[in-house]
């Protein structure tokens, strides 16, 4: 499925967060740094950008500066290799839920087959995006925290130092993490609690994850400083012998902590709404279907049903007893995993921008809880149908023909005629995502393709550029292409220019120019599902 590869593509953020970057570092390739990764004020940490994409790229130019592989670098190595990382790490999902369930109550086949089935796992788990190691580092959370002895009892949490590793590192990848992080750490603050009769013992816990996570933290800013503000020793222990105070104030001007850049930028409504403002329920109500289908829907009714019952005991519990966390210890079992599904999912319904993969990580707890023998997997059909048709709808047709568009562009850029001829090209994309220059597998000191992304630009714009540029040819060899999907193909036929050739790509489904049925129904059905290759005449 991985290696096929999947040519759908979910969003712009799974090859602009790390791949796009990685490739104009290491593999020294024309890219687009994405406004995250400039260096006024970075939001993106680069630690695991270079600890996934960047080993990948390493080990593909190593190879072929190796002669072990001549032509190891191409369009598809530089899609692949990146998912196939991805791909392998996404097995951690398996392997905490097959060490969970037996601590959570759940039947781990059917927690397994939940898994493996469900296409979240299929094409969110085998894609670039750090929404993706945020669930990595959920699931190794859940499993640290979890800890029973033989006799069925809990075990005194002994991985303080790890947990406070993974959630600092958790932070930097993405702050969002806290929320899914407060839950499973409440709890393990719990059994801390339940199993210590020393104050000393629970301090030294405490202390401990805090001295991990600061140690953690301390990491990641000195990483991210380097690389953003390029500060070397040199620079630092200058001729003048600068003393080690003048060398730590540089060091602290120049300090850069990508969370808090993350964050002041995200809490600033203007900034979310200029990437799209949803109601606040939209999570609940159709991010969380989209993404989960009946599973999440059946959650939903448990949920309620369960708020009715224990909201009442809660508050006791909590007055007259121990408080939450012994409450936490003690409600193994449903409740506790639906307040770890629930309770994130709230926390990222307070922003106005949400998108679906952002619940990513939440399909663990969900999996546990379904798989609770005590809760018969109903709806199996549905529960099938609905992720095929997921696997099939955002793993091939979703912008499906750009990432295969890209490849051809790439095979016709360094053929053996243009490489014997040199010619210069101008590929012009509109209506559809930003696409990722990476893939076009052209050397920084390559000047002859020029890459124009007019997303989704107006007729009279996109009329504009394309006249312009069909009149204003500067060279005999100089080819311009269009790229456009099917949908606005009639669009390009009013700008008054002709073409001397034309590809189809098929599939491509753009929902942000979606086919209309009653010409699906009129027979053109192939040309509204895909994508074309326009190239403009002098």
């Amino acid at each position: 499925w991985c290696l096929l590869p999947q040519s759908g593509y979910l969003h712009p953020d799974e090859f602009f967060q790390a791949p796009e970057v990685m490739a104009g570092d290491i593999l020294n390739l024309q890219v687009y740094y994405p406004w995250e990764f400039l260096s006024n004020s970075p939001c993106r940490t680069v630690v695991f950008p270079l600890m996934t994409s960047g080993v990948t790229y390493w080990v593909i130019k190593s190879l072929q500066q190796l002669d072990i592989c001549s032509s190891c670098i191409n369009s598809y190595t530089l899609l692949v290799s990146p998912r196939l990382l991805f791909t392998i790490f996404s097995f951690i999902l398996d392997y905490s839920v097959y060490r969970l369930a037996p601590f959570w109550g759940a039947d781990p086949w059917k927690a397994l087959v939940l898994l493996a089935g469900s296409y979240v796992t299929l094409v969110f788990y085998t894609r670039t995006f750090t929404n993706t190691l945020e669930g990595l580092l959920f699931a190794l959370l859940m499993v640290l925290v979890s800890s029973r002895k033989s006799s069925g009892r809990s075990a005194e949490p002994t991985s303080s130092s790890l947990i406070g590793v993974i959630t600092s590192a958790g932070f930097f990848n993405r702050p969002t993490f806290l929320a899914f992080a407060l839950m499973p750490l409440l709890y393990w603050a719990g059994l801390i609690v339940d199993s210590q009769k020393s104050i000393k013992t629970l301090i030294n816990h405490f202390l401990k994850f805090i001295l991990y996570a600061c140690f953690t933290a301390f990491v990641f800013i000195t990483a991210d400083t380097f690389y953003f503000t390029s500060v070397s020793l040199d620079n630092l222990y200058s001729t003048n012998k600068s003393s080690l105070i003048d060398v730590i104030v540089q060091l602290h001007d120049k300090m850069v902590v990508t969370p808090f850049n993350f964050l002041s930028y995200n809490l600033n409504p203007h900034n979310l709404a200029l990437h799209g403002s949803h109601p606040r329920v939209t999570h609940f109500t159709v991010n969380g279907v989209m993404l989960f289908g009946i599973l999440h829907i059946l959650a939903v009714g448990a949920g309620f049903k369960m708020l009715k019952k224990y909201v009442h005991q809660l508050m006791l519990v909590r007055w007259c007893c121990r408080g939450l966390p012994g409450l936490l210890v003690h409600s193994e079992g449903s409740p506790t995993l639906l307040l770890f599904y629930f309770v994130p999912l709230a926390f990222l319904s307070l922003f106005s921008h949400q998108e679906p993969r952002f619940l990513i990580p939440l399909i663990l707890p969900l999996v546990l809880f379904s798989a609770s023998p005590n809760r018969a997997v109903k709806w199996k059909l549905l529960v099938v149908l609905f992720n095929l048709l997921g696997a099939l709808l955002f793993g091939c047709l979703h912008q499906g023909g750009l990432i295969p568009c890209l490849f051809h562009l790439e095979q016709l850029i360094h053929s053996p005629v243009s490489s014997s001829h040199p010619r210069h090209y101008t590929l012009l994309f509109a209506h559809t995502y930003m696409p990722p220059r990476s893939l076009l597998n052209i050397k920084k000191t390559d000047m002859h393709v020029e890459v124009i992304d007019m997303a989704g630009a107006g007729e009279a714009a996109l009329c504009q550029t394309v006249q312009q540029r069909a009149s204003n040819f500067t060279c005999s060899d100089c080819h311009i292409f269009i790229i456009i999907p099917g949908t606005v193909r009639a669009t390009i036929t009013k700008c008054g220019v002709s073409f001397k050739n034309e590809t189809l790509i098929f599939p491509h489904l753009s929902m942000e120019d979606p086919p209309q049925i009653p010409v699906l129904a009129s027979g053109n059905w192939r040309s509204q599902l895909g994508l074309y290759i326009l190239e403009l005449n002098r």
